[in-house]
């Protein structure tokens, strides 16, 4: 599961929050990519799509391949996950398992964009939302089957977003790419993005305003405390559920004056997504994301899913926060403090909990 929602502050500047949730601890490596790096996006039986980055992006990131003595892993094997470019463009991957159908029909002779490589693509070519759904009405993308995830084939949907407040939603269903605007900046998992913006009409009553006293004939209600106004929103962990309560805190939360302030009112709406283990378990063995390579955790006869990480991205000053599960504290990278980088940086993310409260030293020492 993974929550994603976009907060504005009274001035009405930009500003991403999102979770990623899974059963397991995978190797997310932190990377900064700079401008001038080229890129080469492969898919069997296609010639390779080459592009070079006109903007500089931090990103979180997975390999998607398991090493092997003849062919360890190196910067072209990270996939973004969650990222934020030099113009202010965020990239979020969400899990979707619906994705996967019909394959695309394209000439085996055209260049096509391998979907997991749809975050290196936006983040470094692309300065807005509307370039990107541009481009993506010419650019085939395909599917592909993950050897790391057991063979499953690319079971994510993506969210763009950028500083002016334009969110664009890129669906695969069934293997037929949507392209979805996205009026409210949130995005969760599955059903698909339409199906969670009908269900929003069920939601109309929805207000941020406590009424806490009622008259039932002669007798007086009056609740003892103050939040009552919550109690229409959806309180499952589903992805329903959640989407919902996005929307309700990306409304209602208060305008911050300052980014500061901003950011840090960001980090309070997304502690109330945050997953602690064994809030809820399973133990059907089934239904979730398994990965190549990772022994299975014999200590416990269940599956639950935990928030991994926690990612805040302030759009006007380029700013990147992220926290794992092993803490409570945001570290902070700035990615204008980069600019002068001319070469990949990496460093495990696991790392990250270790390091100053600001970290852009940390990678760019690298």
């Amino acid at each position: 599961m993974c929550t994603a929602l976009v907060y504005s502050d009274s001035a009405g500047r930009k500003y991403l929050g999102r979770t990623l949730e899974l059963t397991v601890e995978l190797p997310y490596e932190l990377a900064y990519f700079p401008a001038g790096f080229s890129v080469s996006s492969e898919v069997s039986g296609h010639p390779s799509l080459a592009y070079t980055l006109d903007h500089a992006f931090l990103a979180i990131t997975m390999p998607w391949r398991l090493p092997t003595p003849e062919a360890p892993l190196g910067i072209a094997d990270l996939k973004v996950i969650e990222g934020l470019n030099d113009k202010g463009v965020t990239f979020s991957v969400l899990s979707y398992p619906s994705a996967a159908g019909r394959g695309q029909a394209v000439e085996m002779t055209r260049a096509v964009l391998a979907a997991s490589d749809l975050g290196s693509w936006v983040l470094g070519r692309f300065a807005c939302v509307a370039e990107v759904k541009a481009a993506l009405g010419t650019q085939p993308v395909v599917l592909e089957a993950l050897s790391i995830l057991q063979g499953a084939v690319s079971p994510f949907h993506y969210v763009v977003n950028d500083a002016s407040g334009a969110s664009l939603v890129i669906e695969f269903h069934k293997g037929e790419m949507q392209l979805y605007d996205n009026p409210v900046g949130v995005m969760t998992n599955g059903p698909r993005f339409d199906w969670h913006l009908t269900n929003l009409d069920n939601y109309t009553f929805l207000s941020n305003v406590d009424r806490s006293a009622a008259t039932f004939g002669g007798y007086e209600a009056r609740q003892p405390d103050s939040g009552i106004a919550t109690a229409g929103l959806p309180s499952s962990s589903t992805s329903v559920g959640r989407f919902v309560r996005a929307v309700y805190y990306a409304q209602f939360a208060e305008k911050a004056d300052t980014p500061d302030a901003a950011v840090c009112a960001l980090a309070h709406m997304m502690n109330n997504f945050d997953r602690p283990r064994g809030i809820s378990i399973d133990s059907s063995g089934g239904g979730h994301m398994e990965v190549a390579g990772l022994q299975e955790d014999g200590a416990h006869p269940y599956a639950t899913e935990f928030t991994c990480w926690t990612s805040l991205s302030d759009l006007g000053q380029r700013l990147f926060f992220v926290r794992d599960y092993a803490g409570m504290n945001y570290t902070r990278l700035d990615l204008g403090a980069l600019a002068g980088v001319d070469a990949p940086k990496v460093i495990p993310l696991r790392r990250l909990s270790g390091l100053p409260a600001d970290a852009t030293g940390a990678l760019r020492d690298a």
